[in-house]
């Protein structure tokens, strides 16, 4: 049996909506044999595994160096950027095959500096992405952080699906950690679940059959006892994610289906503050 091939998720830094999208064709057109990509959306939890930036927009260039990039998250700018970044430069008008050769080749030297640090043992380190870009430097006084954090959250993680397969998945990815994982592919007893137990996430398969995943994040968010309860979509390439409408019922955030372990226990780890 063949292991399932994932897409490279990346994220776009800086471009506007016209080349964004021009971008976004040009990596639909990838060929079969090599790697395959898609972006992430704004909304989405997920990490990426490389970026591509607007080199021409000083910005982008700032919240890419935010982002400290380093080859296990390497960085393809478009333009002409400073020679202090040593990631490779595509020039414009974009040239789809040129493209996709200097993809390739990051995701090759990707793999090998994976390899090497899997080989001694070496866990790679992931810098996590802020919600929001702070380009500026934080001067907030550390006491007034700690007075507002809270107690991580030990509820569990409850999964709206049409089947119990992506369940037991999570739990087998989770196993060392034996979080509570839960099931159900009904509207009405996700609701109940999170009114009468403790869930800490609510993650929703928005292909499941009769069930909204809007108007379910609306009414959980609506429950006293689900304050704190994070809500993740699921999300696969035929849905249409409404980002205005998902912030203001209370989503999270989104993942993209079909989303890869790593990814998984990230946002998993992320949303519950585990080590």
């Amino acid at each position: 049996m063949h292991s399932p091939k994932y897409p490279f998720a990346v994220r776009l830094i800086g471009f506007d909506a016209a080349e964004a999208a021009q971008v976004r064709a040009a990596l639909a057109q990838a060929p079969a044999a090599g790697p395959s990509y898609f972006c992430l959306l704004d909304d989405s939890l997920q990490e990426p595994d490389l970026y591509i930036v607007d080199a021409d927009d000083l910005l982008a260039l700032t919240r890419l160096s935010a982002a400290s990039p380093t080859d296990l998250t390497p960085a393809l700018l478009v333009g002409q950027a400073a020679a202090a970044f040593t990631f490779p430069q595509l020039a414009r008008p974009i040239d789809t095959v040129r493209m996709h050769q200097l993809l390739a080749h990051l995701i090759a030297r990707r793999a090998q500096t994976l390899a090497q640090l899997t080989a001694r043992g070496q866990l790679p380190v992931v810098i996590e992405r802020r919600r929001r870009p702070r380009l500026d430097l934080d001067l907030t006084d550390p006491a007034l952080i700690e007075q507002k954090r809270k107690e991580p959250p030990a509820g569990a993680i409850l999964i709206v699906d049409k089947g119990g397969a992506f369940r037991d998945h999570v739990a087998r990815v989770l196993g060392a950690r034996r979080l509570p994982v839960e099931w159900t592919d009904s509207a009405g007893t996700a609701l109940r679940l999170c009114d009468e137990t403790s869930v800490s996430v609510l993650m929703i398969n928005t292909s499941t059959p009769q069930v909204d995943p809007y108007r379910l994040c609306a009414d959980v968010k609506g429950l006293p006892t689900a304050e704190r309860t994070a809500v993740v979509f699921l999300v696969g390439r035929s849905f249409r994610y409404d980002a205005p409408r998902a912030r203001a019922v209370g989503v999270r955030g989104m993942l993209d289906k079909p989303v890869a372990d790593r990814h998984l226990c990230s946002a998993i780890k992320k949303l519950m503050s585990l080590p």
